[in-house]
């Protein structure tokens, strides 16, 4: 009774001080009892001044802190640091990435220059060392005796994760090898991003990255991925956009749908939507910028469907035209329908020879 009693003689308040409160006498020592909550005292009230508009702004522009990169965690331990980095908005990095980046001895960069931007923004001043595809067996052991002798080492891309169609896969193994700790920092991703806006399936997709720059490798990859019921995701380099949607309406056929991600995150991000066919049309009257992301549906699996003899004979016909082989084509369309892939090529031998029998598995 004593604690509230006082609790309604006091009113804390920023605007008008309170008068001071008298000593309280002595009581002896009395069992601990829980504190009253604030909601407990009926008349404790606690006013707070708001922040002139000029503070606020004054507090927006502030540079990152120390406080910025505080962590429960701890000092970093030794070891590779795999941080991802925004796609094209600064403000996609997270407080973690900034915090690792402060504290490494050295930032291994695909290119010092595009990152030395991103540091500057955000005033870290670690030292950069340039690591990309044609110097990163060259930078290996350099790197390795560092990480050896207990240095914190950053790895960024120039864009997303590193190790993902970036430089960074062959030091991670490599680290993974000889017992070196290797920490992941997740970060922006364009696999992730284009996936999650696309509008098409994302409980199950298939990332191919780039393409072969061979042809027959490349047309070989792009069949697999036609006959995956998976959400099929690629990074296409701008000018080779056109080529890529020839070849894969080839493939996968006209009239599968697609999703083109262009610039994601920045001022003119662009996601368009259409089939195959119109894509082509599409992007032949324009040259897009900027790295895209290439999404296809997987292929649509009805296991009700069953097909009429000259309805499988009509498909298998159209398969081989495209270029596939006997036994490519009997599996493209058992995988899409719920008729058996032994009784498909029985037909297949029959209309069209044994031509590709060979194959069969």
């Amino acid at each position: 009774m004593m604690l509230l009693r006082r609790c309604h003689s006091v009113a804390l308040s920023l605007s008008k001080p309170s008068p001071p409160l008298p000593n309280p006498p002595f009581r002896p020592c009395i069992p601990c009892r829980p504190f009253p909550s604030l909601s407990s005292c009926a008349h404790t009230t606690i006013s707070v001044l708001p922040l002139s508009s000029a503070d606020s702004q004054a507090a927006s522009d502030t540079e990152p802190t120390e406080e910025l990169f505080h962590s429960k965690q701890g000092p970093l331990k030794p070891g590779l640091y795999l941080v991802g980095t925004p796609i094209g908005n600064l403000e996609d990095i997270t407080l973690r990435a900034l915090r690792v980046l402060k504290s490494a001895d050295v930032i291994l960069s695909e290119d010092t220059r595009h990152s030395g931007k991103l540091l500057k923004s955000y005033n870290i001043k670690t030292p950069l060392l340039s690591y990309y595809k044609f110097n990163e067996s060259q930078r290996e052991q350099v790197v390795l005796r560092r990480l050896l002798s207990g240095e914190i080492v950053a790895l960024i891309s120039d864009a997303g994760t590193p190790g993902i169609s970036d430089p960074g896969m062959e030091l991670a193994k490599l680290c993974v090898t000889k017992d070196i700790l290797v920490v992941p920092v997740p970060g922006p991703s364009a696999l992730v991003a284009a996936l999650s806006a696309s509008g098409l399936p994302t409980d199950e997709f298939t990332f191919v990255g780039f393409l072969p720059k061979h042809a027959a490798t490349r047309r070989e990859k792009l069949m697999v991925s036609a006959i995956n019921a998976a959400t099929q995701v690629f990074f296409v380099p701008p000018h080779k956009l056109c080529q890529c949607l020839e070849e894969m309406s080839s493939i996968f056929g006209e009239s599968r749908r697609c999703v083109i991600a262009r610039e994601m995150t920045k001022l003119h991000e662009e996601f368009w939507r259409g089939t195959l066919e119109e894509a082509k049309e599409a992007f032949s009257a324009r040259r897009p910028k900027g790295e895209i992301t290439l999404l296809i549906e997987g292929m649509r699996i009805s296991k009700d469907e069953k097909l009429s003899d000259s309805e499988l004979e009509n498909e298998l016909q159209k398969l081989i035209s495209k270029g596939h082989s006997l036994s490519e084509a009997v599996k493209l369309i058992a995988t899409g329908t719920s008729m058996k892939r032994k009784a498909i090529y029985s037909l297949a031998l029959e209309k069209f020879g044994k031509h590709g029998s060979s194959d069969q598995d």
